[in-house]
């Protein structure tokens, strides 16, 4: 009796999992033939993270643009190289000696370490950005140095001077998602411009500020007052290049309407900013400040003959991880592959840190048809399937990183970009998972936590679709309700 017994309950075991696998491989059958997707490329995949089995797939490894889900690949390699307690220095050394006036006989320099949080509004009061800076200034102070001969250098040259990832568009680069990564970040390298907007439709708005003020902006202001709301405008411009457009539409009557750009060059705005700190805080500097880019071949960083005065710390690195995936923070994606190459081979790029990538997971991943080009997703050139993500979260929930990398995640229902995902359905809470969107790509790749105590992981990829990304996700949540049934 109790070998039948025991039969028996393998059999009902055997036919729920059919049930439910048939369900979601109906589900998954059932969204592909949506009107609206005739002409869609999709890659789904799930899989059992016990069993290791497949639950359903439907072009399991067609690779695709996949957006900012790219960025699972830069925020868990960076806790795998670094781990979550890593800290991105920024440190400053003199080159001179302080004579007994407190007069440095020669420059103060800061050398950018990549780190991402320094004036974040992620991490910073509105108003405190510039916090970290004033606190340098007192701690010069207090060394004695109550006058520069020389000048303020800012060098971000342990890392590349490309401006953004191959891939970028141009319509990205001057907004605030389309800020590049540097060795030196201030304000998340961003500018925001405060226009006042006209009573009357169509007139153009006026520029009355910008925060921080970028002495050699040149701003061809092209954006009018329109009875639409919210930001319609979007701003142009090439990293280093302080020739800036703007297009588009903000609502009418407002007296200071914010839009958010990139900063030209963060490098050279580091020089101003703490330069100006330093003369508001009675520390004279005798001549301009500079960028090391722009100087480089006339001087030269010799920082063995140079006294280091301050070693700021950043915030430690999960902190930053769980902001980039909780908000889907492009620039910070970008910085951890700076970092991660910066650990790995001495200089930080962004193709290095691809590099890493690819070796970190080279025993757990087959790189087949995957092709990476940026560390957030937002360049059209990557190309990664619903296959190649469910590698990277099988290999990361049998890692030491995955409780890290899990609390990263957004919470469908709860938090993040998956606020609204699923919210009040089977999924809610129980699906922990990264988005990513551009124009006619929808993607999310996670965890979820399903009904029979099973562990899924599942990527799906949905690329030119024709309707809205409103509707799209409503289509989703059907599937994604469907893996938290299971």
């Amino acid at each position: 009796m109790k070998i039948i017994r025991s039969f028996l309950i393998t059999i009902v075991i055997l036919v729920q999992f059919a049930i439910g696998q048939n369900s979601i491989q109906n589900e998954i059958n059932n969204f592909s033939k949506k009107e609206s997707l005739i002409n869609a490329s999709i890659s789904f995949l799930a899989i059992d993270l016990e069993s290791k089995n497949t639950i359903a797939e439907f072009n399991a490894v067609t690779s695709l643009p996949s957006a900012s889900t790219v960025k699972l690949f830069s925020t868990a390699t960076a806790l795998k190289i670094l781990g979550p307690n890593y800290q991105p220095s920024t440190k400053i050394y003199i080159d001179g000696e302080i004579d007994t006036q407190g007069v440095l006989k020669g420059n103060l320099w800061i050398r950018g370490g990549g780190d991402p949080s320094l004036g974040s509004r992620f991490f910073n009061e509105k108003g405190k950005e510039s916090e970290s800076i004033y606190n340098w200034v007192d701690s010069i102070k207090n060394k004695g140095i109550l006058e520069i001969e020389g000048k303020v250098i800012v060098d971000g040259s342990d890392f590349s001077y490309q401006g953004v990832p191959d891939g970028w568009t141009w319509s990205d680069m001057g907004n605030y998602y389309g800020a590049g990564p540097s060795g030196l970040v201030l304000f998340d390298n961003m500018l925001e411009y405060h226009f006042k907007t006209s009573e009357a439709v169509g007139e153009k708005t006026t520029l009355s500020s910008t925060f921080p003020h970028v002495e050699k902006l040149e701003f061809d202001n092209q954006i009018t007052s329109s009875v639409k709301t919210g930001d319609n405008s979007y701003i142009y411009g090439a990293p280093y290049s302080y020739s800036r457009f703007g297009i588009g539409s903000l609502p009418v009557k407002r007296n200071d309407f914010i839009v958010k750009g990139s900063l030209p060059d963060p490098e050279m705005q580091m020089a101003l900013e703490m330069t100006k700190a330093l003369h508001e805080k009675g520390v004279a500097v005798k001549n301009q400040p500079s960028s090391y880019r722009v100087i480089q071949d006339s001087l030269k960083n010799d920082y063995t003959n140079f006294k280091e005065i301050i070693n700021h710390k950043g915030l430690p690195i999960n902190e930053v991880i769980e902001k980039t995936n909780l908000k889907s923070i492009n620039l910070f994606a970008e910085q951890l592959l700076f970092l991660i190459s910066k650990e790995e081979k001495g200089f930080g790029s962004t193709q290095s840190g691809i590099e890493v990538i690819e070796k970190c997971w080279e025993s757990s991943i087959d790189f087949s048809g995957l092709n990476l080009t940026d560390g957030s997703g937002l360049s059209r050139s990557n190309a990664v399937s619903a296959s190649h993500f469910c590698q990277l979260l099988s290999s990361i929930y049998n890692s030491d990183i995955f409780e890290d990398f899990e609390k990263s995640l957004p919470v469908a229902g709860c938090s993040g970009t998956l606020s609204n995902v699923c919210k009040n359905q089977l999924g809610h809470g129980k699906i922990k998972a990264k988005s990513g969107t551009l124009n006619r790509v929808k993607a999310y790749t996670g965890y979820v936590d399903s009904k029979s105590g099973n562990k899924i992981a599942f990527a799906l990829i949905v690329n030119n679709y024709n309707c809205s990304s409103y509707q799209l996700v409503k289509y989703m949540e059907n599937l994604f309700n469907k893996l938290a049934e299971y």
